[in-house]
């Protein structure tokens, strides 16, 4: 009759453990041996006491041994996972708050920061002012490379828009402002400006500034510590990669690519801009910079792209 494996038999669970604690018996067999030698000691003579002493020292290394072998193959093991949970870090998925804080904790530390998504609110609400002013408190230099949508294409800012608007509708966004091509430069427009503002009251500041003609669908932060990719609605799940992980380069090599498509706009030489800047001062900045805006535009339209630019509202609150 067929049937499963058969357990292995009493004699051969003996042999087993044997096999597995011999050092320990051996031991004990031979502490027990030299306790007969001490009391017969006379009769047997000192040289075989010794033999024996010897050899239970010997199986208590051999044991220790063993079980050295053992615990380094734990602490192997304890190791691994120990990676796997640092893997598991590395690449992480942000939530609600979260994406907040991560931003928060990015901008604590170095002396840089690179951008690229479409017009920049976030920036301009926060990270802007706030690293600028750290590296005032601490008189260090920072750079910043950004790359946001050409507020001149009116196709990249019609594509952008229509993104915007689909998504606002799968997602009953309640936005009290809808996205046009319109209100896509503008608020490119807004961010060009609020770079050239911080770069003329911080000489430590370096911008690298370059517009896109592409519609991106995602939104990339880089300090030196990390990479943050958020989408365009705050309620959608972001997604974390540290500086040690691969992939951090690997998005780098994107973004350096990207820019080296966009267009270069130089703002060292841009017109000076009061802290208040009016609608006068702004046409001229733009003009200076080679980026002039529509004749179109009433001096109310441009007071917009002014507020827009100097009082952004933080879309990831903490």
């Amino acid at each position: 009759m067929a049937g499963g494996p058969e357990r292995p038999g009493r004699l051969e669970r003996l042999l087993n453990w044997i096999a597995q604690n011999f050092e320990l018996l051996l031991a004990v067999l031979g502490a027990v041996t030299v306790g007969v030698m001490d009391l017969f000691g006379d009769a047997l003579g000192d040289d075989a006491t010794a033999a024996a002493t010897v050899l239970v020292l010997g199986a208590i290394a051999a044991g220790s041994l063993r079980q050295r072998a053992r615990a380094d193959h734990l602490a192997h093991a304890v190791e691994g996972i120990q990676r796997a949970f640092e893997g598991m870090e590395m690449v992480r998925t942000l939530t609600g708050s979260e994406i907040g804080a991560e931003l928060r904790t990015a901008r604590e530390r170095g002396g840089s920061w690179e951008f690229k998504g479409g017009t920049g609110t976030y920036l301009r609400a926060v990270t802007l002012p706030e690293c600028v002013d750290r590296a005032r408190r601490n008189r260090s230099n920072f750079t910043f490379s950004i790359e946001v949508v050409d507020p001149a294409d009116a196709r990249a800012c019609a594509a952008y828009a229509s993104f915007r608007r689909l998504y606002a509708r799968q997602q009953n966004s309640s936005a009290p402002e809808t996205w046009t091509p319109e209100r896509t430069s503008n608020e490119s427009y807004a961010t060009v400006l609020a770079a050239g503002w911080h770069l003329q009251r911080f000489p430590g500041m370096t911008v690298h500034l370059y517009l896109s003609s592409t519609a991106p669908t995602l939104r990339f932060d880089v300090s030196p510590s990390r990479l943050i990719i958020t989408q365009d609605d705050p309620a959608q799940p972001g997604l974390l990669v540290t500086e040690n992980h691969p992939l951090y380069r690997y998005y780098g090599v994107e973004l350096r690519q990207s820019r080296s498509q966009a267009r270069d706009i130089e703002l060292s030489q841009a017109r000076a801009l009061d802290n208040d800047p009016t609608a006068d001062q702004a046409r001229a900045f733009f003009e200076s910079v080679g980026l002039a805006l529509p004749t179109s535009y009433s001096d109310g339209a441009v007071r917009e792209i002014v507020d827009k630019a100097l009082r952004a509202e933080n879309p990831y609150p903490i």
